[in-house]
């Protein structure tokens, strides 16, 4: 059944894709321009990033614990979204109207790629600084949070290519039926994926803000070394 939808579901759903766009292209820009000589904008700019990404993934991860909540409620129930997330997925489903879930699969493949970014911020901004805890955890975070994006991005590319459900790991490959046992499975893998991936995010934030004098000398500009003056 198609999801409702109104103005403001779509441009909710056009915002957050410019949202993650604009993430990964700033994300490229800085990691490019920090091949080469110190550049202090790179500092900022990965500090934009990452502030992004932390507003991205507490909007991520509010949803799947709204899920959970739901779920211990009503464990018998079809899985359920908040309105807003609802509202977005909508938004996001007219891209395939045809493919039922889809957009709800690419809200959720949006969301962690926000939260990627942020990882990934972290890694550009502590790449002169590579034995720091900050550059470990981050270094971790983006594995972790590599893999959960993965999951997801075989999910909606499942069902934009027209499987009659979403499939993954999350999803029992797709041989499960619809139901509460597999309602149950895919919301709880979900929340412990992005709790977990928080909890290391939350980390690398925390050695960031530790480590931060450290980090900031990486693009600190050095003074050019003095002529020296010709021999008579």
């Amino acid at each position: 059944m198609a999801m409702p939808m109104s103005g403001w579901d779509t441009a909710g759903a056009v915002l957050l894709v410019l949202w993650a766009l604009a993430m990964w292209t700033a994300v490229g820009v800085l990691a490019y321009a920090d091949r080469g000589p110190v550049r202090p904008w790179v500092h900022r700019g990965a500090l934009v990033v990452i502030g992004f990404g932390v507003l991205g993934q507490l909007g991520h991860v509010q949803e799947h614990l709204a899920q959970v909540a739901y779920w211990l409620g009503h464990p018998n129930a079809p899985a359920w979204m908040t309105p807003w997330g609802s509202g977005l997925a909508a938004g996001l489903q007219m891209v395939l109207p045809g493919r039922p879930t889809f957009g709800m699969e690419l809200l959720h493949l949006t969301g962690n790629f926000l939260f990627l970014a942020g990882l990934a911020g972290v890694m550009v901004i502590t790449r002169r600084a590579r034995s720091t805890r900050t550059r470990r955890w981050a270094r971790m975070g983006v594995w972790m949070q590599g893999l959960h994006g993965l999951e997801h991005l075989v999910l909606t590319l499942s069902v934009a290519f027209g499987a009659p459900r979403a499939i993954g790991l999350s999803t029992f490959f797709g041989l499960v039926d619809p139901g509460p046992g597999l309602t149950t499975y895919r919301v709880w893998w979900h929340f412990g994926a992005n709790v977990a991936g928080s909890v290391v995010f939350g980390l690398a934030l925390y050695h960031l803000w530790r480590e931060r004098r450290q980090i900031r000398a990486g693009f600190v500009l050095r003074p050019a070394p003095a002529l020296t003056a010709r021999a008579a």
